[in-house]
């Protein structure tokens, strides 16, 4: 017997971002502003290079991390720390951006499908003054299973045991206790889920379905609470498991930055015009 009770569910907003990008904002939106720990998620998934060419031009960020996951296509990064990196299909970075960072992000390929996710990851008060850092995440570098019932997992960030085995991923986010976790279920199959208690728990439906407890289907992002069993539809089911434990601050948050207040806030976008990042 299933205990997971959804809580929220939306197919979010179309929305252009970057230099014209287009795409869904599933969360950081007037009706759905965050999930603490979580500011903001945005799906991108389209065949158009018209939609997604012009990409991410050199911006700034402070006070939070990125995590950009892609499911088809190549990003280039880089930044003015000297970072630099291609995320390819089945890829990830996971930027700090702390203190303060100036990055971009271009689609290094001109034709092709590109699809992926990005998600804004708070900071604690005592963590959004750290140095600025990225991580370059290769496919191959995720943890990867396949159990007998044939689910598959592809894990970023955290732990997750299943079994008598505990996996780890490549990130470990500790101020948060992060999990990022990309899950297929063949048709019809069931996969229990245990919550970890006072999280903060998503579900990004990437495609196929869930028919049981309740229903979901490819595009859209719920958030769950409880534990209990998880089944795929008819077509079978592919989404990201994402959860995080909340930090219970006040956010002031204007365009590329998040502070706890208006007058970090302020401070941000005065640094930013002195050129301190």
């Amino acid at each position: 017997m299933s205990h997971l009770t959804l809580t929220h569910k939306t197919q979010g907003h179309a929305a252009t971002d970057g230099a014209g990008i287009k795409l869904t904002r599933l969360l950081g939106t007037p009706d759905w502003t965050d999930a603490d720990p979580f500011l903001m998620l945005d799906r991108f998934a389209t065949d158009e290079p018209q939609d997604y060419l012009a990409g991410f031009p050199p911006h700034p960020h402070r006070g939070f991390e990125t995590v950009t996951y892609l499911i088809e296509g190549r990003m280039r990064h880089a930044d003015n720390q000297g970072n630099e990196g291609v995320i390819e299909s089945g890829g990830a970075q996971w930027m700090t951006a702390g203190a303060g960072i100036v990055h971009s992000e271009m689609p290094e390929q001109k034709q092709g499908r590109l699809h992926g996710y990005q998600l804004w990851l708070n900071l604690p008060a005592e963590d959004k003054q750290q140095p600025a850092s990225y991580r370059d995440v290769k496919p191959e570098e995720l943890t990867e299973w396949t159990d007998d019932a044939g689910r598959r997992f592809r894990l970023l960030a955290g732990d997750i045991r299943q079994e008598d085995k505990v996996y780890q991923g490549p990130i470990q986010a500790e101020a948060t206790q992060a999990l990022f976790v990309d899950i297929t279920l063949p048709a019809n199959q069931a996969w229990s889920f245990l919550e970890t208690p006072e999280h903060t728990t998503l579900l990004v439906m990437i495609e196929g379905s869930l028919n049981d407890p309740f229903d979901l289907s490819t595009g859209e992002l719920a958030q769950v609470s409880g534990s209990g069993e998880l089944t795929a539809g008819e077509n079978g089911a592919r989404f990201l498991l994402i959860s995080g434990q909340p930090i219970n601050e006040p956010v002031a948050r204007r365009g590329p930055f998040v502070m706890n207040t208006q007058a970090e806030l302020n401070q941000a976008f005065e640094d930013y015009r002195l050129g301190r990042f």
